[in-house]
């Protein structure tokens, strides 16, 4: 970890201002939460005049940013310093989910205390979902609260990490079980960085998209499987997930109702990332989590057959994975015990009664429990091999 680096290593560069902006120019989709100030998620292309626009009149910004993204990041911080007179610094974190812990957030507090970095000041998240998590929960208990803008820079982060106020690191019991509501002052999702993504981290962020659509937009859906690599209607999905996204946020900002439909898949996905030692991305071991979902909604609550098969299906086609390790079973059920839905011991699920139509399932009959995890369950010889995780 380092407050500030030159080296040259492979990024995804913003575009510069001024830069024709990708399809019909910029989308500006307002998130509303009940309580809270208001923000835009700003989808388009060339959005770095506008994050300087966001910050200038500031003294300081602190640019939370993984290694993998050095490059941009230097880029970010000197577009502030000349465009918008900020002092800007750059701070370095791991890649990927190592960034959410404890030591990590602490690293950034001791960066944040030497620059200076007051509550007229900003913390910039740049990244993929871990990092606008970390940037978040470094904001919100900085100071007890300094403003944030959330730069995503994969699908995952544009469609779900980077908006809705949820900010959180990880700990040994579980994922994202410490962590602060702290809205940002604007998120930009500027599609041009989408170009650089590995292909495995673009089709992992594809799951939260999925979600999006079987919850609330099923013509998310049908785009996806007229072009299962999401290619071909990228900008279209990112904006109607963001949709969702910001309605359900709106409503309920601080996840004390209906917000909770938007774990659908993840009270199984992050038990599986907890016992994986979080090797496998989040996308990955929610859309396990989905097709467990939809056959305890199958089971539980009577969810049409072609529906839930539509999970696998599609899921398959993306190229994530659906199924997982049997043997791991009791170590999924500890986990699921800790998840932030869970009352008590009392499990909770996230479940469909219809294409479009979620709710909470309470304490469900262990007996479906097992049976739904029986679908998505394999023997270990029994796994497909790759890199799918």
């Amino acid at each position: 970890m380092t407050a500030s680096s030159t080296a040259p290593v492979p990024a995804a560069p913003l575009a510069s201002p001024g830069e024709p902006a990708a399809g019909d120019g910029v989308t500006r989709i307002e998130v509303a939460p009940t309580g809270e100030r208001p923000y835009q998620v700003v989808v388009g292309a060339g959005l770095l005049g506008e994050l300087a626009e966001q910050v200038a009149g500031r003294t300081r910004a602190a640019v939370i940013h993984p290694r993998a993204l050095r490059a941009t990041a230097e880029a970010v911080v000197t577009d502030l310093r000349e465009t918008a007179k900020v002092e800007a610094h750059a701070v370095e974190v791991p890649d990927g989910e190592e960034a959410k812990q404890a030591r990590v957030a602490g690293f950034c507090w001791d960066v944040l205390g030497q620059v200076g970095l007051t509550r007229d000041d900003v913390v910039i998240g740049l990244g993929g979902g871990a990092t606008t998590d970390l940037a978040g929960f470094v904001a919100a208990t900085w100071l007890r609260g300094v403003d944030l803008v959330q730069v995503p820079t994969t699908v995952l982060g544009m469609v779900d990490a980077a908006i809705g106020g949820k900010t959180g690191i990880d700990i040994d019991a579980g994922k994202n079980l410490v962590g602060a509501f702290h809205h940002p002052l604007a998120v930009f999702a500027d599609l041009a960085t989408l170009a650089s993504l590995p292909v495995n981290e673009r089709i992992s962020g594809l799951a939260e998209v999925v979600k999006a659509g079987f919850i609330a937009d099923p013509a998310i859906l049908d785009l996806l499987e007229d072009d299962p690599s999401g290619l071909r209607h990228q900008r279209e999905l990112i904006e109607r997930s963001i949709r969702v996204k910001a309605a359900v946020v709106s409503a309920d900002p601080r996840e004390a109702g209906r917000r909770e439909i938007l774990n659908y898949g993840h009270t199984l996905g992050h038990a599986i990332e907890k016992v994986e030692g979080f090797s496998w991305r989040h996308g990955a071991a929610v859309s396990v989590g989905m097709v467990f979902a939809a056959s305890l909604s199958r089971l539980a609550l009577g969810l049409d057959e072609p529906t839930a098969d539509r999970h696998r299906a599609l899921l398959e086609r993306i190229g994530l994975p659906t199924v997982y390790r049997a043997d791991h079973w009791p170590a999924l059920l500890d986990a699921m015990r800790l998840d932030k839905k869970s009352r008590g011991r009392r499990l909770r699920f996230v479940v469909l009664e219809g294409l479009g139509r979620p709710r909470i399932l309470e304490d469900p009959d262990r007996a479906l429990v097992v049976a739904a995890f029986s679908e998505v369950a394999r023997e270990l010889s029994d796994l497909p091999g790759g890199d799918e995780r």
